[in-house]
This record gives structure tokens, sequence and C-alpha cells, in this order.
């Protein structure tokens, strides 16, 4: 395993002997594809309108990348479709949304404590080792669920039951993990895959509500979350089955927390977090008040497909500060609050589809922030941290919105997210250890006794 030393603004990678020969080989692979892939001006201009996905089809000629990814995709489906399919079958069977709403309250509060611990060991012992009966837990959970709503079990078996799929890995963390890990040597081809990532998020969370609701409302209650099951299940199989991508397990002692690394970052994930879950129920409150709640997914989706395009075409230029994607995020959180204040559901749609543009820059430039502090041997951990507070901040941005919406109105409620925007920006500008992209370490490798001279 290579060894890591600080010196100054320096990171000096020295490989030893114990270097496996499928690692070595496939990081040689992405160095050589990565330098024999990159154009020269001339190619560049002969391909015209086709440079901008080059970075993409250089990023999925590296060894591996498609298998994984394909695994990835599948099993991150899924996240987008338990809520609502929970939601849908407790309801339906049960005849109360109260109940469903604690269900998967205490679902996402049992998520919030187990996760870190899940990610913890898997940074320790390896993904395929943990990440698969970890999955097996959170698929049991699932079927007892349906198991015990189908039956008429007590309520409490509900809880117990949802509160099981709190062992679900963070798939999207232990794939940036490897992206990371594949590309130490490319900057900005580490760039381009932190961006697909944040473009697939958006895709599947996207997706997966639409499907959830479709098999739960044509085919039968239980349908939603017995097809969530089975593709975290196929997914997660197919991810962990590519072995030679995985992330190395090393045996030296991990040196310092994550937690105290993230602290400067931990409050902007959270208010981050605010702006997703008080947009989404003012939307859905406002577009029902105009008798369009059967449309709320539609235009949801909207904000979604925004980030995604973003996203992918955030992969394709240069990183820029996580200031500066705040600041923009802070003036498009804007648009809905005017666009609902015109009664114009068309505006809104509108509006939201440019919001959401902001949101995917965002979170790459915030990921990589977490890239950059994280201690060696614990991404997946430190990743999953953050993707806890943006949980977090979801909840309480979701009860904000619900009171406003009880109060004010659904038009007043978009202040919320707008108002959170800005307590972003500012704790992204007042935050002095908060780096800006062009301040990287540099990365120097050594050639030690094993390597070859």
């Amino acid at each position: 395993m290579p060894l890591m030393t600080v010196t100054g603004s320096t990171l000096v990678l020295t490989a030893t002997a114990t270097d496996t020969d499928t690692a070595a080989g496939v990081r040689g692979a992405v160095r050589d594809t990565v330098r024999d892939a990159a154009p020269t001006a001339s190619a560049a201009r002969a391909r015209g309108a086709g440079r901008a996905a080059g970075p993409y089809r250089r990023l999925f000629a590296v060894p591996g990348a498609r298998g994984f990814t394909a695994g990835n995709l599948i099993a991150r489906l899924p996240m987008g479709m338990f809520g609502i399919s929970a939601v849908m079958m407790i309801a339906g069977q049960r005849g109360s949304y109260a109940l469903a709403g604690a269900v998967v309250a205490t679902g996402l509060a049992a998520t919030a404590v187990v996760a870190p611990w899940t990610a913890r060991l898997i940074d320790r012992h390896g993904q395929a080792r943990i990440a698969v009966p970890a999955t097996l837990i959170a698929v049991l959970g699932s079927l007892s669920l349906v198991a015990c709503v189908r039956t008429g079990a007590p309520a409490w078996t509900l809880f117990a039951s949802y509160a099981a799929t709190a062992t679900t890995p963070n798939i999207g963390g232990m794939s940036r993990a490897r992206w990371t890990h594949l590309l130490r040597d490319s900057p900005a081809a580490h760039h381009t895959a932190m961006s697909f990532e944040q473009a697939a998020d958006e895709l599947c969370y996207m997706l997966g509500p639409v499907l959830a609701a479709f098999l739960c409302g044509a085919v039968f209650p239980e349908a939603g979350t017995l097809a969530g099951a089975a593709l975290l299940l196929t997914g997660m199989l197919v991810f962990t089955s590519c072995r030679t991508t995985q992330p190395p397990v090393t045996a030296t002692p991990r040196q310092g927390s994550p937690l105290r690394a993230l602290g400067p970052l931990l409050p902007l994930f959270l208010v981050t977090g605010v702006v997703f879950g008080s947009m989404e129920v003012a939307s859905i409150a406002y577009l029902d008040l105009r008798g369009l709640g059967a449309a709320s997914g539609l235009v949801l989706a909207l904000q979604a497909a925004g980030s995604c395009a973003a996203g992918l075409l955030y992969g394709t230029l240069r990183a820029r500060s996580l200031q500066a994607c705040v600041c923009v995020l802070a003036v498009l959180m804007t648009l809905p609050w005017a666009a609902a204040a015109t009664g114009s559901v068309t505006a809104l749609a509108c509006a939201l589809l440019l919001a959401g543009m902001a949101t995917a820059p965002t979170m790459v430039s915030a990921m990589s922030q977490v890239h950059a502090r994280i201690p060696e041997g614990r991404l997946n951990e430190g990743m999953t941290l953050a993707v806890t507070a943006i949980l977090a901040g979801i909840a309480a941005g979701s009860a904000s919105a619900g009171w406003v919406v009880e109060g004010p109105g659904p038009v007043a409620a978009y202040a919320v997210p707008a108002a959170a925007a800005l307590i972003a920006l500012a704790i992204a500008l007042t935050g002095r250890s908060i780096r800006r992209p062009s301040d990287h370490s540099r990365v120097v490798r050594t050639a030690a006794a094993g390597d070859p001279q």
C-alpha cells in the first residue's frame, strides 16, 4: 500500500513493495488512458460539437469503470423509491398518512445514526465484505415491512422493520471513493467523475419516485418496496463484484476524526438540506392549492432535471470555487418565490428548472472539499457524514416549510429555501477554512525500495 506523508502543502506518496500488482496495473492504466486519450488541439477542432463529451468518454475508458458504474446506478435508483413506496403502501393498507409519515421519519432518524457506523466499517474492512451483508439486512427489513403491513401486524413492527433498512450502504459514497482511488493522479478527470456522480444522484431521485408511484398505484401497493429491494440487492452484488477498482484497505492506524475535519462544512451541508426539503414541501402545497396535486411530481422533476443537466455540463468545465457556486445558488433560489407570487404555474416550473441548475455544481464543489479534508482511509465515512447532515437539513426544511404553509401560506413558504440559501452563502463566505478548488495540495510520487527504477 502507498504510504502518505504531508510536508507543508506537499502530499508525498511513497510506494512500497507491498503494492498489489492489480492496484498498480489499474492506476497505471488510468494514467495511460487519460494521457493517451487527451486530444490535440487539431483533433479537438475536428471533433467540433463532440468535444463536450470527451471528458466522459475518457472517464469511462478507465478499466473497470463501466462495470461498477452499472451496479452503482442499479443500486442507487431505489434510494428515491423507498420513502414514497412505504408511504403509499402503509397509507393504502392502514388508511393513515400520519402512521406512514412517522414510520418513514423513524427510518431517516435511524439512518442518521447507523449510516456513519456502516461507512466506517466499509472503510476499515472493505466494500464487498461489509456492503453485501449490510444490504441483506436492509432488504430483509423491507420484506419484513411488507409482511407486517400485509398481515395487519401491530404498528410497532412497522417502525422496527423500516428502521432495519438504515443499514443500507451509501452506494454513492462508495462509488465516489472508487473514482477517488482510480483518479488520484488526474484532478481534472476526478472533477468530471464527481460531476457525473452528482448528476446520477439527481437522475435517480427524479426517476425513483415516479417509478415507485407507478408500481404502487398500477400494480399493487407493495410493488414499489419489493422492486426497490430487488434492485438494491442486484445492483450491490454487481457493484461489489468489481474487485479490481475497489479502494484498498490499509492496516495502518487511521489518524484524525472525519467529524472534526468536516466541522466547517457540516453546517453548510445542513443548510443546503434545508433548501431541498423546504422547496419540495412548498411546491407540493402550492400546486395542491391550485388543484394540480397530481402533477406535483412532474413539476418537481424539472428541478432534478435541471440539476442533472447542469451536473453533466459542469463536469466538462473547470471547477469553480465553492463560494461562487453557493452565490449562484442563493440568487437562483429566489426565482421560485418570485414566480409563485405571480400565480403562474408555468413560471414556477421554469423557475424550478433554473434553480435546479445551481444545485449540482454546489454539491460537486462541496464534496470536493470533503475529499480534500477527510483523513486517509476514511473517505466513505466522511461522505456519509455529509449526506447525513443533508438528510437532517431536509427534515428540518420540510418541517419549517410545512409550518409556514399552515400559517402565511404556500407562496410565503418559498421564502424558506431562499433564506436558507442566503445562510449557506454567509457560511461559505465567512468560513476561513473553506478553500478554493485551485488550492490543491501538490502530489509527488517518490520511489521506495520496492519500486522499479
